[in-house]
Parts: C-alpha cells; structure tokens; sequence
C-alpha cells in the first residue's frame, strides 16, 4: 500500500521540490494546509526557508503547531526539515529577537559563529549507530546545507539519535527522537543521497 504523506503548506518551504523528492522514492503526497489531512497522513513533512519567526507566524496561523504537538504525542512520524527543523526547537534567536518555536525539544537555535555566513553548500556529517535516516548511507556521503543559524547543543532525552556537522563550529544537522525527526540540511535538493535518506524515512513508516 502507497504510503499517504501530507508536505505541511504554512507560507514557507520548498513544497513542490519536496513533493517531487518524496514521490521521487514512492510516496503519495499532497501539499495542504488542512488539518485533517495533516493529522491523518501516514507521516507529516514540515519544511521551511527564510527566518524562524516568519515561520512560526505562519505555522500558528494554520494551527501547524497543535498539528505537530498531537501528531508526536500520539507517536506518529514528523519529518522537519532546515528551518522546519528550528522551529521544533523552544527559541529562536534572530538579530537579538527571541522567538517561541513549537518547544519540542529544549534549547535555541542561534547564529553561527563563523567567517563565512550562510554555511551554503555541500558538507558531510556524522551519523550515530543505529540511524534509520542515514542507513546504508556511506560515512563520507555530502548532503546540501543552506542556514545562517543552528541548534548547536542538545539539552533534549538522552534517547534522541544526534547527528553532527561543523562549519567553523559543531551544529546538529539532525536529531531523530521517537516519531519527530529533523534535518537542517536539504534533502531534496541533496541528489540522491537526499533520495536515500526519504526512501529510509518514508520506509520506516510502514
């Protein structure tokens, strides 16, 4: 059976680029705000681009965060993705502003304290054992990043399977705790190691 995914629409994100790459590796998937079929889809995709207090405007006007707070407390899977991944964070500090995010997970995302801002490109990571995201995914494999700002330490469960990247500093490039997942890099636009990491995400699922 098709496994049946909604692609979160809340203002922000690449939404067709991610529909493409989840019906890429055999996802149905529509994109929508409707609550229904976001609370009721076999997993919930949550992207997001530009600055995490935009985002988290738009979310609340759609109820996005109640989705992903009862979809987590019911234990059904969550992918968020670059400042989809922020937002589950409690804050966001931007420019000196602090904003509330979906408080998931504990801690900030702040700047990066590096030369060169955004870390824009392609850059490895270092995945933990036992990673359904990255399995079967070679060490040395690059995925495409794109952000100014970053968790850079993990004061969550001590259950969450961490995944690291540097750019000048250490930051998480993704966290999978229980159903809620997130990655700060893109997926989609990450080729088919991209490809690789959903066909692994949306397996999982069934």
């Amino acid at each position: 059976m098709t496994t049946k995914l909604v692609v979160l629409d809340y203002g922000s994100g690449n939404l067709r680029s991610a529909q493409r790459a989840l019906e890429r590796v055999g996802a149905h998937v529509e994109v929508t705000a409707d609550a229904e079929a976001a609370a009721n889809a076999d997993g919930l995709v949550v992207p997001g681009v530009g600055a995490f207090q935009a985002c988290m405007t738009g979310l609340r006007a759609i109820g996005g965060d109640k989705i992903i707070a009862d979809r987590v407390s019911a234990g059904r899977p969550v992918l968020g993705v670059c400042v989809g991944m922020q937002i589950m964070f409690a804050r966001g500090v931007e420019f000196g502003v602090e904003s509330a995010g979906c408080g998931q997970w504990p801690g900030s995302v702040i700047r990066l304290d590096a030369p060169v801002i955004p870390h824009m490109g392609w850059n490895v990571v270092d995945a933990p054992a036992g990673s359904v995201l990255f399995k079967g995914i070679d060490a040395d494999t690059r995925f495409y990043f794109v952000h100014s700002y970053a968790a850079q330490q993990w004061e969550g469960g001590s259950g969450a399977l961490l995944t690291w990247a540097t750019h000048h500093v250490p930051f998480l490039a993704a966290v999978e705790d229980g159903p809620l997942s997130a990655t700060q890099f893109h997926p989609e636009k990450s080729g088919d190691a991209g490809a690789e990491l959903l066909s692994n995400w949306v397996g999982a699922l069934s």
